[in-house]
């Protein structure tokens, strides 16, 4: 039997190592020319224009943990932990800060504070920040003072509670997860009717007209829950709830994913024409032996490169896919991730090899640094990554935004 098991665990392995070094990787490769829009730079004829990408449209994001922002770290791991982010990522998620069991664990009282410290430092550092969530509606996770209300109560605390983030604020999360994970259980739903959804939504567009609602769910890119997710998005939308994307949880493979499951889940549910965002990765995830026997197994040199391998090839496949808007870890650091090994630094700030795969790809291979010689005409005309970039010709230094929306931009010296 564990010969069986041994046998089973290297065939997995050199099946996974197949994909990631096979032709996949290189057809997802090819996909990736909708993610680059022309630039073109009017300067002296012959002049040497420099193009200098200073960040990407493309959210390459990761949960930012509370104790960061609450005091429960020390301000020097803090300051370090800042530091890192800033260095790879340039979009966020609040990991726990926002959920309503965190904010309010008793009636009456709401904490703001590691929110609005949240909020405050991606502002200043222009980061944009996903709320996560605003409901929690798996039994498990609803506070037992919510569980005692009446259903009139009930209803009445929820629209105060949607309210009161919408209002407080406005304009400030760039989307939210409306009521996660309904698809495995929905206490407000159970007591108060499907319809509630709406009126959820309804409740923080009352008080923040431009807010961007999301759903967020699991078992979706493994294949295992796309059909319900499916049938559930369908319904809110029969149903008139105004989605603004759909959020897939990244983390619930195992020691290992399933590429072709991946594909078919992302291409599955782009036929809403909804923007999607992965919302939470970890590899390896949360169904691996890493995360069902913490603490029992040391990772290898070769279990760290496998890591790396899986983690580029996930992200090929993701950045390949039109409808995919952006990629979130759901943690960093070893010292603050649920799944320690799925770390792009260990507990000592020792970068692993996921942080090289992953700044490979985001910083060199999707990343436009271009020194190119104006024609004849004095035009410079060449495909550039969705970003900000800075473009300097003839002692001059000029910013410049090209978004998907725009499709091309045009510098002129």
């Amino acid at each position: 039997m564990i010969v069986k098991h041994i046998l089973t665990l290297l065939l997995t392995f050199s099946l996974a190592c197949s994909v990631v070094n096979s032709g996949l990787a290189g057809s997802v490769d090819k996909k990736i020319a909708h993610r680059k829009g022309v630039l073109t730079i009017e300067t002296e004829p012959g002049e040497w224009v420099d193009i200098q990408q200073q960040s990407h449209e493309f959210w390459f994001g990761a949960a930012i943990a509370n104790k960061v922002f609450d005091g429960e770290m020390s301000q020097k791991e803090a300051a370090k932990y800042k530091q890192a982010f800033l260095a790879n990522f340039n979009s966020a998620v609040t990991e726990n800060a926002l959920k309503w069991g965190n904010m309010q664990p008793t009636k009456g009282k709401v904490e703001y504070g590691t929110v609005d410290a949240m909020l405050e430092w991606t502002e200043t550092n222009d980061i944009p920040l996903r709320g996560h969530n605003i409901f929690w509606g798996v039994h498990k996770f609803v506070q037992p003072w919510v569980t005692k209300l009446s259903k009139k109560e009930l209803e009445k605390t929820l629209e105060l509670r949607a309210r009161d983030v919408g209002s407080r604020y406005k304009g400030r999360f760039a989307h939210y997860d409306l009521n996660n994970e309904m698809i495995h259980k929905n206490y407000y739903a159970d007591k108060l009717g499907e319809g509630i959804t709406l009126k959820m939504a309804n409740w923080v567009l009352a008080e923040d007209p431009g807010a961007k609602l999301y759903l967020n769910d699991y078992d979706i890119l493994t294949g295992r829950l796309l059909d319900k997710y499916v049938k559930h998005i369908e319904e809110l939308l029969e149903m008139g709830v105004p989605l603004a994307g759909i959020g897939v949880q990244g983390h619930l493979h195992g020691d290992s994913f399933d590429p072709v499951e991946l594909q078919n889940a992302l291409d599955e549910l782009a036929k809403f024409n909804l923007p999607i965002v992965i919302t939470e990765f970890n590899f390896p995830g949360q169904r691996s032996k890493w995360h069902k026997e913490k603490g029992k197994h040391k990772v290898t040199e070769a279990d760290a490169q496998f890591f790396a391998q899986s983690l580029e090839e996930y992200y090929r496949i993701c950045f390949g896919h039109p409808a995919v808007e952006g990629i979130l870890m759901w943690g960093f650091w070893a010292n603050a991730n649920w799944i320690p090994e799925s770390s792009l630094y260990d507990r000592k700030w020792n970068p692993t090899p996921s942080l090289e795969a992953y700044r490979n790809l985001v910083f060199k291979e999707w990343w436009t640094d271009l020194r190119v010689k104006a024609d004849a005409s004095g035009i410079v005309k060449v495909p550039v990554f969705y970003g900000d970039y800075v473009v300097q010709a003839g002692g001059k230094s000029m910013p410049v935004t090209l978004s998907k929306e725009m499709g091309q931009a045009t510098v002129k010296f």
